[in-house]
Parts: structure tokens; C-alpha cells; sequence
């Protein structure tokens, strides 16, 4: 299930709250232009600012919305364990067909608490699950020893991979068969390379199709093809990072006429040198 391209997508506001009406368009802009799946409520939508009632409204709104159409792979991740469980349920519950569960932050559990929290996780929710390694975010990495004793689980089926290491995707998939999917656009390719199925997009709010095109060609043998668009996509992906994610890819859909720009604290607009970099980036791709 979990292969190609998903778009980590952005969450909408307006006036603080979430905007449904422009969320619902953004949804369709994605699955118009070949999107593989949509993941709401992670990183890229600001999951942390919201309730768990906001984060349980949009899993379900986004599964109404798709109606099935793609997959929906919810952010259910929490570093409270009971936390993590409900959320996850619920996903289930939604209509959502995996939930993406980001590594426990700020507690820097050890691999065995590491592995106790996914275990307790699967074994509360009959739904596939994507674990997330994001040490940026969380401050520690998952070892690629225990993703494997993971992988053992039977609905713990994915790791979206964001630690920027090519090694440590490789040593995971030389220790078994888990499904890797990047965390980090940039780094599409070279993941697929060495055995990726596909990337959680961030990149892919604003270029949906390429992002798709890039990583179909790859998985249809077309190499040449996928490099194309990895060489053409890659100043984009490197730009959607110059700070705090979402910050600039929100900041370039303003630029774009397709949001608003708001966002809600503690994030807030870019420092104007940054966007004039941004504007450039866009410029020198060719949307501005």
C-alpha cells in the first residue's frame, strides 16, 4: 500500500481556525494531478498546535473528502503512548488506511522504550502503520536494529525515513523487508536507489505532479526519466527547508495565490531575506 508519492499536506487557516472550505480544494488539487496518498495532520500540517479534537476532526474530514479515492495516512503520533493509541484508533475509525506515527519526542526514549511504544501502538490498532524517524524533530534517531525487531509486528508496515542518511536506509533494508518511504525531498531518488518505494512529500503541496511523475518513473524502470525531474525538483525541495517546515512551502502557496499564509504560533512568516530566496527559487523554476 504504502508506495510512490504521498503528499505531507498543509493545513489551512483562517482567523485561527481551520479552514475547511480551502483544505477540501487543496485535497482535490493533489488527487487531480496523480497524487498516490494524503497525509494530513503531521509535521507539515502543524499537528502540534491542534486538540486531539481538531486532530481527529481533520483525519475524518480528509477521509469524507477523498472518499476513498486515494489513501489516507493519518499523523496519530505522539510521545505519549496513551496518546499515541487513541489517536490511532481513531484513524481506524475515520476511515483512514494507515496512520504515520512519528517517533516519541522530547522523552528520547532508549530502543527498548522505543519499541515498547510502536508495540503497544499496533497491538491497541488493527491499522498499518508508517513509523516516523525524524531525529531533527524529536532529538534521536531510531536505530536501523530496531526498526527491524519492528518490522516483526505484522501492522507496523512502513518507515518514512527523515534522519538524511542514505547508510541508515540501507542498513534497514538489509536488515528486512519494511517499506522505507522518504522523509526528506531531496533525497527521493537517492533513497529509491537504494531500495525506497517512495517519499512522504513536503515539496509536493506546490508541484504535485512532478513530485509523482519522478518517483512513477523510477518504480516503472525509467531511470533516466526520475533523474530529470530529481535534477529539476531538487532547488525547490532544498528551498522548502531554508527554515522551519512549513513555513516556506505555506509562504510560496501565498506567493502563489493558493493560501493565505497563516499560520499559527509559535510559527509565524519567514525573515524577508529567506523569502526573497524563496521568491527566487520560484521564479528560477518557473511558477513566479
Amino acid at each position: 500500500m504504502f508506495k510512490g508519492a504521498y503528499v505531507a499536506i498543509v493545513t489551512p487557516f483562517k482567523n485561527g481556525k481551520i479552514d475547511e472550505k480551502k483544505f477540501a480544494e487543496l485535497v482535490e488539487f493533489q488527487i487531480k494531478n496523480g497524487m498516490d496518498g494524503i497525509v494530513p495532520v503531521g509535521c507539515t500540517g502543524e499537528a502540534a498546535t491542534f486538540s486531539h479534537d481538531e486532530q481527529k476532526h481533520l483525519m475524518k474530514l480528509t477521509c469524507e473528502i477523498v472518499n476513498k479515492r486515494v489513501p489516507v495516512v493519518a499523523g496519530a503520533g505522539s510521545n505519549n503512548t496513551a496518546e499515541a493509541v487513541d489517536l490511532t484508533k481513531y484513524a481506524k475509525k475515520a476511515g483512514c488506511r494507515g496512520a504515520l506515527s512519528i517517533m516519541p519526542y522530547y522523552n528520547k526514549p532508549t530502543p527498548e522504550g522505543q519499541y515498547r511504544h510502536y508495540e503497544a501502538i499496533a497491538k491497541s490498532a488493527d491499522i498499518p502503520i508508517m513509523i516516523y524517524n525524524v531525529p531533527s524533530r524529536t532529538g534521536i534517531s531510531m536505530k536501523p536494529e530496531t526498526v527491524a525487531r519492528l518490522s516483526s509486528i505484522e501492522n507496523i508496515t512502513a518507515i518514512k525515513e527523515a534522519s538524511g542518511s542514505l547508510d541508515q536506509v540501507s542498513q534497514i533494508l538489509a536488515m528486512c523487508d519494511i517499506t522505507v518511504l522518504s522523509g526528506d525531498d531531496s533525497l527521493t531518488l537517492p533513497m529509491m536507489a537504494v531500495g525506497a518505494q517512495g517519499v512522504v512529500s513536503v515539496v509536493a503541496n506546490i508541484i504535485p505532479k512532478e513530485v509523482r511523475d519522478m518517483t512513477a518513473s523510477f518504480l516503472e524502470g525509467d531511470i533516466e526519466a526520475a533523474k530529470a525531474l530529481h535534477y529539476k525538483i531538487l532547488p525547490l525541495s532544498k528551498a522548502m527547508f531554508i527554515e522551519t517546515n512549513p513555513i516556506p512551502v505555506k509562504i510560496s502557496m501565498k506567493l502563489l495565490g493558493r493560501l493565505n499564509g497563516e499560520f499559527r504560533l509559535p510559527l509565524c512568516e519567514m525573515e524577508k531575506p529567506n523569502e526573497e530566496k524563496l521568491k527566487k527559487t520560484l521564479k528560477n523554476y518557473g511558477l513566479l
